[in-house]
C-alpha cells in the first residue's frame, strides 16, 4: 500500500500526520455527502434533458424539484424509535435511560439516524468534560471519521472530531495505546482550511491540557452509525437507488409541463394567407419607406383576426394529450417503492376502500426493512451507551450493556383494538403485565415503573382491606361470648 496517498494510517504516525490523513478521508467524503443532502433538500439541476430542451427552457425549472428523495428516508426513519436499553439480564437499564434523557440523546438520535440513512453515516461521541456527568454528543458525517484495525470491521483504532469557528479548524484525535505509548487525546488546531496542525491554544481552560491520557482507558470515544448494507465496501445512502429515477421524473415533470404551455389547448393556423404587415410611412411626406411585420401575440390579446386575402383558411391542431407524461411519472414512482419497499400509499397517496390486511400486506417490506435497520443501528446505539457506563465510572454496568440489546418500538403501525387483542391473547398464556405494558406503544419505562407502583400499591390496600375484614370475623376475647373462666370451673 502507498503511504502518500494520505488515506492510509499506521499506529506510528504522529499525531499531526494522523489528523492530516483522517481529515483527507473527511474531505474525499464531502462530495458524495453534499450530493446527497442536497437531494433530500430537493436542491438538483435538470438532468436527462436534450440539450435543444435545455436551451430552450434555460433556468426555468432549475427551482422544482417533485421530491422523493425526502419521503423515502423520512418514512423510514419515523419507524425508528428507541424506547429503552437493556442489561444482560434483560431488564431496563435505568441509569442508561437516565443518561440518554439528560444529554438529549432520546430526540437527536432521530437527526442522527436520518443523517446516516441519507448519507450513509453519523457519529456519536461519549465524553465526560466535568468529571462528573458524561455526555453524548451526536457528530454529522461531515465533522468526524473513525479508522478501524487493519483486518476488522469494529475495532476501532482512533477517530478524529473536526470543526471550526470560522477562523480556526479545531481537531480532537483519540487513539488507543501502541507500543508502550498509553492512550491518548490530542487537541490540535490550525487557520481555517491552511497551515499545519498545532497545539490548541484557542478556547482552553486553565485547567485543560492538549495533550493528555484518555481518561477512559483503551476506548475509542467516537462511535460511527452506519447504514450498512454488505460485509465489505463503506454504508450506503438510502436515496442511491432513487436518484436516477427522482432525475427522470424531475424531467418528465418538465416536459409536460413545457407540453402543457405550448399545446395543452388547441393551436389555430391561418393557410393561403401572407403573413400580416404593416407599412411605415414618412410623417413629413406621407410616402412608404418600409414595410414591418406585425406580431402575432397581438392578435391572440386581441381576439381579432382579419383575412384579407381570398382563399385564406383556418387550420388547427388537437391539443396534446398530457396523460402520457402522467403515467409514465406514477410507473417510475412505482418503481421508486418497489426498490426502497415504501408502501405505495406513502408515495401515490392511493388508500381508498381499502382492508387492514391488504394495508398490512402494503407495508410488510418497510416493516422489514425497519426491522433489519433496527439490528444495525441498535448495534451501535449499545455500543455508545456502554461507552457512556464507562464514562460515568461503572464498568460492572459497561459489561453488561455489551451483552444486553437497544428496544425498539413495533415498526408495525396497528389500531388501538389490534394492540388490545394481541396484548389478551399474549396475557391468556402467561405472559407477564409488565412485559404486555412495555409492548404498548407510547409507553416509556417511567409509565411501566408507575404502574407496577399502583399495581403493588393497589393489591397491598386490597390485602390489608381483606385481613381488617377477617379480623372483625375471628375469635373474641371470650368476655362477651362463650365460656368465661367461672364457666370453666363450674364445668369442672
Amino acid at each position: 500500500m502507498l503511504l502518500d496517498t494520505g488515506r492510509v494510517l499506521t499506529d506510528d504516525d504522529a499525531p499531526e500526520e494522523k489528523i492530516r490523513k483522517l481529515k483527507t478521508r473527511i474531505d474525499a467524503r464531502k462530495a458524495g455527502v453534499d450530493e446527497r443532502n442536497s437531494l433530500y433538500g430537493g436542491d438538483r439541476p435538470l438532468k436527462f434533458a436534450s440539450p435543444e430542451f435545455s436551451e430552450q427552457a434555460g433556468g426555468l425549472f432549475e427551482g422544482f424539484s417533485d421530491n422523493w428523495c425526502k419521503t423515502v428516508p423520512d418514512t423510514l426513519r419515523e419507524r425508528l424509535e428507541v424506547t429503552a436499553f437493556e442489561g444482560e439480564d434483560g431488564t431496563t437499564d435505568t441509569e442508561a435511560m437516565r443518561a440518554w434523557k439528560r444529554t438529549r440523546a432520546r430526540v437527536d438520535v432521530n437527526l442522527a439516524i436520518l443523517d446516516a440513512l441519507v448519507v450513509a453515516r453519523s457519529h456519536a461521541l461519549v465524553w465526560n468534560p466535568s468529571g462528573e456527568q458524561s455526555d453524548i454528543t451526536f457528530i454529522p458525517a461531515g465533522e468526524a471519521v473513525v479508522d478501524y484495525a487493519p483486518g476488522t470491521r469494529n475495532l476501532r483504532r482512533s477517530g478524529l472530531r473536526i470543526w471550526s469557528d470560522g477562523s480556526y479548524e479545531f481537531a480532537t484525535l483519540f487513539t488507543r495505546a501502541y507500543g508502550g505509548r498509553p492512550p491518548m487525546v490530542y487537541r490540535r488546531q490550525r487557520t481555517l482550511n491552511a497551515g499545519e496542525w498545532g497545539p490548541r491554544t484557542v478556547g482552553l481552560r486553565r485547567s485543560e491540557q492538549v495533550d493528555f491520557v484518555n481518561p477512559m482507558g483503551n476506548e475509542i470515544p467516537l462511535v460511527e452509525i452506519a447504514n450498512r448494507s454488505r460485509l465489505h465496501g463503506d454504508p450506503e445512502s438510502e436515496l442511491d437507488a432513487v436518484a436516477p429515477l427522482q432525475d427522470g421524473i424531475n424531467t418528465l415533470w418538465a416536459h409536460l409541463f413545457t407540453a402543457a404551455d405550448f399545446a395543452a389547448l388547441p393551436q389555430r393556423v391561418v393557410m393561403g394567407m401572407d403573413k400580416p404587415t404593416r407599412d411605415i410611412t414618412d410623417p413629413d411626406t406621407g410616402d412608404i419607406i418600409d414595410v414591418e411585420d406585425i406580431p402575432l401575440g397581438r392578435y391572440s390579446k386581441d381576439r381579432l383576426l382579419w383575412l384579407s386575402k381570398n382563399g385564406a383558411q383556418i387550420g388547427q391542431f388537437t391539443a396534446a394529450d398530457l396523460k402520457a407524461y402522467l403515467e409514465v411519472i406514477s410507473q417510475a414512482v412505482r418503481h421508486i417503492a418497489a426498490q426502497t419497499r415504501t408502501p405505495p400509499q406513502y408515495l401515490l397517496g392511493e388508500m381508498a376502500n381499502i382492508a387492514a390486511d391488504a394495508l398490512e400486506a402494503a407495508e410488510s417490506g418497510l416493516v422489514a426493512k425497519a426491522s433489519d435497520k433496527q439490528t444495525y443501528f441498535g448495534e451501535d446505539l449499545l455500543e455508545v451507551m456502554r461507552l457512556e457506563a464507562l464514562a460515568a465510572g461503572q464498568p460492572a454496568r459497561a459489561v453488561s450493556l455489551s451483552m444486553g440489546r437497544t428496544v425498539w418500538r413495533d415498526p408495525q403501525y396497528r389500531s388501538v383494538a389490534q394492540y388490545a387483542d394481541a396484548l389478551t391473547k399474549y396475557r391468556a398464556i402467561g405472559v407477564p403485565d409488565e412485559a404486555l405494558w412495555r409492548m404498548i406503544p407510547g409507553v416509556t419505562e417511567e409509565q411501566v415503573t408507575e404502574w407496577i407502583r399502583m399495581r403493588d400499591a393497589q393489591a397491598q390496600a386490597a390485602a390489608e382491606a381483606a385481613s381488617a375484614a377477617l379480623s372483625a370475623f375471628g375469635p373474641k376475647d371470650g368476655t362477651d361470648e362463650g365460656e368465661g373462666p367461672e364457666d370453666e370451673e363450674e364445668a369442672a
